[in-house]
Formats: C-alpha cells, sequence, structure tokens
C-alpha cells in the first residue's frame, strides 16, 4: 500500500508548478470563495448566520452599555434591517488606512474596535469577520451611521464600496445615536433566500435573555408577523422560562461576579424531570459543544453537592460519592460568561478553549452554590436525595445495559431478529428504515432495495422517555431493538463510529397515531442520540396521503394543498380518489416507488436550530405536566403541520 501511494504522487505532475499559480485573494474575495468557512454553510443555516452576524454587533453596544432597543425588520422582498440605538460606528477617518472606520469595518477582515484599542470591554461579534463577511456575501448592503447629529452612509454591492462614505442628512438633537444596516443576500451564494421566523426569534429571545434590559424587536413583514422580547430577570428568567412545563423543585438560583476582567453568571434550578438541560454561553455566543466554562461549571457542581452530603451526614460512611451525571439528573442550567479575550475553536464559535475560564467559573459557581445549600438545608437535602435515586438507577441502567449486549452477543452478533439488514457494510451507503406496524413491516421487507435498505419494524408505541429513567427504557423491547440495530449504544456511552446506517429514517401513517409515535421516536432520538441528530443522520419519510386518477393517468399527492391545486386544475375532469390511511394499505411496489425509491422519495432532515427551544417543546409535548400541553395542542391543532 505505501508504494501505491508513492507511485501516485511521483504521477502528478509538477512541471507547471510556477510562482503564476499561487493565487492571492484580495479583500472580501477570499470570504466569497469560501464562505462556509464564515459562516458555516450557504444553506438555511448559513443564510440566518448573516441575520446573526449582523445582529451581534448591535449587542455589542448593549454589551458595553450603550444600547438598550434593537430592531430587526425582514419585508416583503427579504430585505433585512437592524436597527440599534447605539453610539453608531466611527465614520471618522481611520489612521491606519487614510479612509473612513465605517469603510474599514465594512470591507476589511478582523477589523473592529474589539482587539484591544478600548472600543468594546467583551463582544459577541469576536473575529472581526462578521459584518464584513455579510456584506461581502450580500447582493448589496447599506450601512446608515447615526452620530454627533449627523447621519452617514455608504453602500456596496458584493463587499466593494459603491462611493465614500457622506454625509446625508441630519437628525434631531434629541435622539439618539445609532446604526443603520439593510442588506439582501447573494442569490447566487446560497441555496435558500427564505428566512424562517421561528428559528430566528428563538435566537432573539436568548439574546435578550442573556443581555439583561435590552428589549430586541422582530417584526417579519412577509407573514405580517411580529414579537418583542424583554427581560428584567436575565438568566434566572431564561431557567424559568425552560422550566415553565417542568415541576422545579426550588427557586433559581443565581450566581454573578467580575473575576480578572471577565464576568461569570449561573442560574440553576432542578425538577423533579430526568433530564438535564445545561445550555452555555460565551460573550452571548451559544457554545453547543460546551468548553472549558461548562467543564468548570460540572466541576464545581459535582464537588459541592458531595462535599455537602458528606458534611451533612446524607452520605454516610462508605457509601460511593455521586458522579457528575447523579448530581445533574433533572437540572436546568444557564452558564452565561463574558470575556476579554475569547478562545474559540472555530469562526462559528461552538466552543470556548480558554483555561482559566475552568478556575473562575468553578470557584465563582462553587462557593455560592454552597454557601446557598447551607442556606436552604430542605432544598439542599431533596437535591442531594434526587442524586442518590439516580445513582441506584444508574447501576441498574449498567446491569441492564450489560444484559442488553450480552444477550444481544448470542443473538446473530448483536442484531435483534426482527432486523431485516442489508448486504451493504459500509455505514456511509447503508440506510435504516423504522416502520410503524409488522403490515408496513412486511411492505417495506418487500419493497426495498436489499442492498441498501435495512428494515425493522416496531410493534405499537415505543414507550415515552420523557418520563422514564435510563433503567426502564432499556428493559423495553422495541427500544433495546432500535439501539442494537443502530450500533452507536445512547446516552454517555453514544460512540458514532459504531453507527451502521448513514442514514436512519422514521416511517409512519400519515395520521394522528403516526404522528404520535414519531413524536416519541424523535423524543428518543433527541434524548439519547443527540448526535445522530446533530450529525443529519436522522430523517422522516413522507408517505403519500392520495392516489389519484385523471382518466388513465395516476399520481400520488403528498397533502391536501396538492389536492386541491389538482382540482383547480381539473375542474371538469373526474377525479378517482384514494385515500391512504396507513403504510400497510399500500402494497410493496407502491411503498417503493412513493417512499421508498431514492429517485422518486421525499426525505425530510431533522435539524435541532435550537437545543434550549427543542429540550423546552419535547418537556412541554411528552413531559408529566397536562395543562401547558393540553394548552398547546388547542392554540395550534388548526395550524397542525410537519415541520422539521
Amino acid at each position: 500500500m505505501p508504494k501505491t501511494k508513492e507511485l501516485e504522487l511521483e504521477n502528478i505532475p509538477t512541471e507547471n508548478y510556477t510562482a503564476d499559480k499561487i493565487q492571492i485573494l484580495e479583500g472580501l474575495e477570499a470570504v466569497r470563495r469560501r464562505p462556509g468557512m464564515y459562516i458555516g454553510s450557504t444553506d438555511i443555516r448559513g443564510l440566518h448566520q448573516l441575520v446573526y452576524e449582523v445582529v451581534d454587533n448591535a449587542i455589542d453596544e448593549a454589551l458595553a452599555g450603550k444600547a438598550d432597543y434593537i430592531t430587526i425588520t425582514i419585508d416583503s422582498d427579504n430585505v433585512v434591517t437592524v436597527t440599534d440605538n447605539g453610539r453608531g460606528i466611527p465614520v471618522d477617518v481611520h489612521p491606519q488606512t487614510g479612509t473612513s472606520a465605517l469603510q474599514v469595518i465594512m470591507t476589511k477582515l478582523h477589523a473592529g474596535g474589539k482587539f484591544g484599542g478600548g472600543g468594546y470591554k467583551v463582544a459577541s461579534g469576536l473575529h472581526g469577520v462578521g459584518v464584513s463577511a455579510v456584506n461581502a456575501l450580500s447582493e448589496w448592503f447599506e450601512s446608515t451611521v447615526r452620530r454627533d447629529g449627523k447621519l452617514y452612509r455608504q453602500t456596496y454591492k458584493r463587499g466593494v464600496p459603491q462611493a465614500d462614505v457622506k454625509q446625508v442628512g441630519k437628525y434631531p438633537a434629541e435622539e439618539r445615536s445609532g446604526t443603520i444596516q439593510r442588506f439582501f443576500p447573494d442569490k447566487t451564494i446560497f441555496k435558500t433566500i427564505d428566512y424562517k421566523f421561528d428559528v430566528l426569534s428563538q435566537r432573539f429571545r436568548e439574546m435578550a435573555f442573556l443581555t439583561k434590559g435590552l428589549t430586541i424587536k422582530f417584526v417579519d413583514e412577509r407573514e405580517d408577523r411580529e414579537t418583542t422580547f424583554y427581560f428584567e430577570g436575565g438568566i434566572t428568567s431564561f431557567v424559568r422560562y425552560l422550566n415553565k412545563n417542568r415541576k422545579p423543585l426550588h427557586a433559581p438560583f443565581h450566581v454573578s461576579a467580575p473575576v480578572e476582567g471577565n464576568y461569570i453568571e449561573a442560574a440553576i434550578q432542578y425538577t423533579t424531570d430526568y433530564n438535564e438541560s445545561v445550555f452555555t454561553f460565551a460573550n452571548n455566543i451559544n457554545t453547543h459543544d460546551g468548553g472549558t466554562h461548562l467543564t468548570g461549571f460540572r466541576t464545581a457542581l459535582t464537588r459541592t453537592l458531595n462535599d455537602y452530603a458528606r458534611r451533612n451526614k446524607v452520605l454516610k460512611e462508605g457509601d460511593p460519592s455521586l458522579t457528575g451525571d447523579d448530581t445533574r439528573e433533572g437540572l436546568t442550567a444557564i452558564v452565561s460568561v463574558k470575556l476579554q479575550e475569547p478562545q474559540f475553536e472555530s469562526q462559528t464559535k461552538a466552543k470556548l478553549g480558554n483555561a482559566e475560564m475552568k478556575t473562575q467559573v468553578e470557584s465563582v459557581v462553587g462557593e455560592a452554590f454552597a454557601e446557598w445549600l447551607e442556606e436552604h438545608a430542605r432544598e439542599a437535602k431533596e437535591i442531594i436525595q434526587k442524586g442518590i435515586t439516580a445513582a441506584r438507577a444508574r447501576e441498574a441502567a449498567r446491569q441492564a445495559r450489560d444484559l442488553v449486549i450480552r444477550k444481544s452477543a448470542l443473538e446473530s452478533l448483536s442484531l435483534p431478529g426482527k432486523l431485516a439488514d442489508c448486504s451493504e457494510r459500509e455505514a456511509e451507503n447503508a440506510e435504516l428504515y423504522i416502520v410503524e406496524g409488522d403490515s408496513a413491516g412486511g411492505s417495506a421487507k418487500q419493497g426495498r432495495d436489499r442492498k441498501f435498505q435495512a428494515i425493522l419494524p416496531l410493534r405499537g408505541k415505543i414507550m415515552n422517555v420523557e418520563k422514564s429513567r435510563l433503567d426502564k427504557m432499556l428493559q423495553n423491547e422495541e427500544i433495546r431493538a432500535l439501539i442494537t440495530a443502530i450500533g452507536t449504544g445512547v446516552g454517555n456511552n453514544f460512540d458514532m463510529t459504531n453507527l451502521r446506517y448513514s442514514r436512519v429514517i422514521l416511517m409512519s401513517d400519515a395520521d394522528v397515531d403516526g404522528a404520535h409515535i414519531r413524536t416519541l421516536l424523535l423524543t428518543f432520538f433527541f434524548r439519547y442520540m443527540t448526535p445522530l441528530v446533530e450529525h443529519g443522520h436522522l430523517y422522516i419519510a413522507q408517505p403519500p396521503l392520495y392516489k389519484v386518477k385523471v382518466g388513465k393517468e395516476a399520481q400520488y399527492l403528498y397533502d391536501d394543498h396538492a389536492l386541491e391545486e389538482l382540482r383547480k386544475k381539473n375542474k371538469n375532469g373526474k377525479l378517482e380518489l384514494q385515500r391512504y390511511k396507513g403504510l400497510g394499505e399500500m402494497n410493496p411496489e407502491q411503498l417503493w416507488e412513493t417512499t421508498m425509491n431514492p429517485e422518486n422519495r421525499t426525505l425530510l432532515q431533522v435539524t435541532v436550530e435550537d437545543a434550549a427551544e427543542a429540550d423546552r417543546t419535547f418537556d412541554m409535548l411528552m413531559g408529566n405536566e397536562v395543562p401547558p400541553r393540553k394548552r398547546f395542542i388547542q392554540t395550534h391543532a388548526k395550524n397542525a403541520k410537519l415541520d422539521v
């Protein structure tokens, strides 16, 4: 094998590799050539990232105490406008470049008031590429600055200034200064220009929680929707919001403190639930992959609870200490840090790397939480007893998991008997259909392509994992079959390298029962196989609702809207209509043709745009509290649709 690689290298032509082959990407050209490096992707997530980057700049003014109101508007033509009442971007001449500071900020990467120049103590637009990258990836961009009673403006096309910064008017002295940014994304770069109101509003709600006293107004003129966020309680309000549909064990604990130029803040509340809901932020940016601040928080929590339990004899001599998992069962927490010199692992800022954050968070949270436990003896005992119960359940879960592994090892190399596997052994080329019911499973087994499609039929509805601990869940036969077939394990033992299928596809009936089964499965995947969702491996199949014959020609329709459109087109023609109540009503050939054939089928990829909001929604839909669920169903029943 090494010899083959040597030969491959020898065959690469080198005679034309000269100086003129070296490309230098000037200005913002690099951003346009490799947009994914700067905003993550060019799909809907990248489109939303443009908005976040511009809003982040306005948030920075609020963090600096210079702004308290931000408005975001999407007009009917998908033009985004972000307005703040901060200081306004400087427009005077920048000494190093000889051009206006506004032009420097809008057209130069790594330019801004966030690199030790005294403009900001902390900032969320941390790499200095945010607004300039948005400018580069926009068909056009317009910056208007209100500063010192005067209005200044500059416009750009694909990042290139169309003229110098000019004064275009004045504004009344009694009105506040600020910045107005308007832009339209470049359609040649983005796959879609269709912003999602709900996704954006969730992010803005998060920003308002994290910046106490800031008002964020979001207006969507396309759908005539509007919402305003303001939270005086900050992250304490955030915790209460997440626990709205849960039963808390105590009022939220909150701590905040400055440490060596940084600022540490945390809010904690335990509930009767079993799941952990901890979300971390650095300079208002959601650090999805955690980092040193999360490590410090977890260490402080586990150590403090164990120390208190030993000191107060809740844990007896000889009892094992509580693990981190035990102390976090039923925990809802927000950890928010603000740093002068943050270090992130990438431009998307998913993980914080500052080493000092571990000790600073651990110290601040540990000391304050220890004091709180001493002052709240009843609540402290309740939290620790919950941890002790979790420890017993964890041991039972370990035994159940070992039993699953031992039993599976004896059963056809770990695979459940009901699984009809495919012949393909490379995960990237294989897919698993999880099918509701034996009847539909039979049709799917007969209709599939055996080379790359595996079928796992489930009998009835799986258990609701939102209401069960891991040990109870692992005793459920259907869930054990699911875990074993996918191969990754669950929870803390999840290992993506053991994934047996690159696409896991949920296929259920297009009725109320089918939707319930789908929700139960989605809850399981979100709680226990989160990386599967995060890495884009989970899908929902779209079986047709109708088979319609117009004359001799038959076609399949997937929703009522398509049926109405067909009726409008064929007002005088007779439609022969068949309504599919379930997958089992289709023969194997029809199921293949409509729902399983890669050339014809429609799959919806399941994503989690906002983990905190998804956490709250799953808890509301599948948790123990009935009234919030009832209110939700009554409010949204008429508008029910599948949206993942």
